[in-house]
């Protein structure tokens, strides 16, 4: 009962403070924003006491392995909300709502899309976080960064001299299927969403 009390408090301060429609977009990039600082100084600290290797590497190395860990948080991030968005939400749902799919957006989607990852999508992720249209094709499109944490470990064990161990092999075979899945079925799939959805 009291656990239920605290999360229905913590919903209430997202729903009415965070998530107030007027502020939703400023709100989410100044939370990304603190979120890359906060993962760049964490990665630091964790990568001195737990990669022996680290402290060896140059500056410009140690700053790309930060980097790569900001790309990697986002990437979980928005690869776990995009799936939530896309299979498991009823926002664009056909049976749960009325209406073009295209028009739907909710607070929480909005937040979501404020987390802006790469400079030239910029222009493709703020129009739908400020229109609310088309939401539901950006985060299809935004499951295919499932990949980069494939892409940032193999860097990583690369740097660290692991080119040669089965880590490395494996994590390969992992991106192989994961590029398979989110890179290629996934934009089938989105095409024949588009093709069911084309009159909205």
């Amino acid at each position: 009962m009291e656990i239920k009390s605290y999360q229905n408090q913590a919903e209430l301060l997202v729903k009415e403070y965070l998530l107030a429609d007027s502020v939703i977009p400023y709100t989410s990039v100044i939370c990304g924003i603190c979120a890359c600082k906060m993962v760049y100084d964490l990665t630091q600290l964790f990568s001195n006491v737990y990669f022996k290797s680290y402290p060896g590497l140059s500056k410009l190395q140690r700053t790309e392995w930060s980097n790569r860990s900001i790309s990697t948080f986002h990437a979980i991030f928005i690869a776990i909300m995009s799936l939530y968005f896309v299979f498991w939400s009823n926002l664009y749902s056909d049976h749960e709502y009325t209406g073009p799919i295209t028009f739907r957006s909710s607070a929480l989607s909005t937040f979501t899309l404020g987390v802006l990852h790469h400079l030239l999508s910029v222009a493709g992720i703020a129009n739908p976080m400020l229109t609310g249209e088309g939401q539901v094709y950006t985060f299809m499109v935004l499951i295919s960064e499932s990949t980069t944490p494939g892409i940032n470990l193999r860097w990583y064990l690369d740097t660290a001299g692991m080119k040669r161990s089965r880590a490395y092999l494996i994590n390969g075979v992992v991106m192989f299927v994961a590029w398979l899945v989110a890179r290629i079925l996934l934009f089938m799939y989105l095409f024949y969403h588009i093709y069911l959805h084309y009159d909205q």
